[in-house]
């Protein structure tokens, strides 16, 4: 029997809300609807589709679903490596599930995969207490400002998802985690939660919830890897003239030695200030240049004089025009 990943059929991610998984349906069932769709495989694809939203759409189904986890878990292992395909855990037929069915979808016509997990499962009695399974483990991200991976700290994440209640029905809830934020963390890591995840069956332990780094869009710095790179500031005669200038970073207040005649884009390499770790990134100060705003006639006449000063030269190469 062939593994069905309702999530990729509906191409929403496994941590989507309600709203977006009713929004994926809702504009695939526009495209492959048999009276309206000129796709020629359109009735398989809609039947696909009804079946994906009918598992997806209902809490109860959609958390029996998410306890199988990947489906490799159960082809390289026990009757489903000897038999070349997807079996579904052992004694899962023995789960009384409290389905209800979504009015959106029509349904029948559904495949051996939903027959075997979910008719099975609403043709039997619980029997005796569940088996003890671990929760699934589950993905989410959290979104951090490049400055947070220098200081660490906590964050508080509030996250919506669904829990088992103590007759067995999946409900709604919300919940807020506090996150310890690892000082040296990198975009691309993940931060492990145990036990946060989805809950277990029977005695089972709840599976736990792993956090992807990502940074915010931020103009003034970004990282690759352990590096960082930030913008330096400079004036006209700092870039011109060189010398030693004090710059606020994100590692601090340092003292930065410009090399003179320095052009914007220059980049300007401060080892082992990047993102700490043991090995920590290097720093790179990229040179952007301000032009000072003119406040009085002082500071006109200096401007005057510098254009007087570069006649008969193009001020941006220095060559003679």
């Amino acid at each position: 029997m062939e593994y069905k990943d309702y999530y990729q059929t509906l191409g929403v991610a496994k941590d989507a809300s309600a709203d977006a998984i009713k929004k994926a349906f809702r504009k695939l069932a526009r495209k492959y609807h048999p009276d309206i769709s000129k796709e020629p495989d359109a009735a398989a694809r809609m039947a696909e589709v009804n079946e994906a939203y009918a598992v997806l759409s209902d809490p109860e189904k959609r958390t029996a679903y998410d306890q199988l986890g990947d489906a490799s878990r159960y082809q390289q292992t026990g009757a489903g490596a000897a038999q070349g395909g997807f079996q579904p855990p052992p004694d899962w037929d023995s789960h009384n599930f409290h389905f209800h069915h979504s009015g959106d979808t029509d349904h029948g016509n559904y495949s051996s995969f939903f027959e075997e997990l979910f008719g099975r499962a609403q043709q039997h009695r619980r029997r005796g207490p569940p088996p003890d399974m671990r929760g699934q483990d589950q993905h989410s991200t959290i979104e951090l400002e490049v400055p947070d991976s220098y200081h660490g700290g906590m964050r508080v994440l509030r996250l919506r998802g669904v829990r088992l209640d103590a007759q067995g029905h999946a409900v709604e809830e919300e919940r807020e985690l506090q996150v310890t934020i690892p000082k040296g963390v990198h975009e691309g890591q993940m931060i492990r939660l145990a036990g946060q995840g989805a809950p277990g069956y029977g005695q089972g332990a709840a599976g736990d919830l792993l956090l992807e780094v990502r940074f915010k869009d931020d103009k003034r710095w970004h990282t690759q890897g352990k590096d960082v790179y930030q913008q330096l500031p400079l004036a006209p005669w700092e870039a011109a003239l060189g010398g030693a200038v004090e710059f606020t970073t994100l590692a601090g207040t340092l003292e930065i030695n410009i090399p003179p005649g320095s052009q914007a884009g220059r980049k300007l390499r401060v080892k082992g200030k990047g993102l700490p770790s043991r090995t920590p990134g290097d720093l790179y100060l990229v040179v952007q240049i301000i032009v000072p705003p003119v406040f009085n006639d002082a500071q006109r006449a200096a401007y005057q004089a510098l254009s007087k000063a570069f006649d008969g030269r193009n001020p941006r190469t220095g060559d003679t025009v």
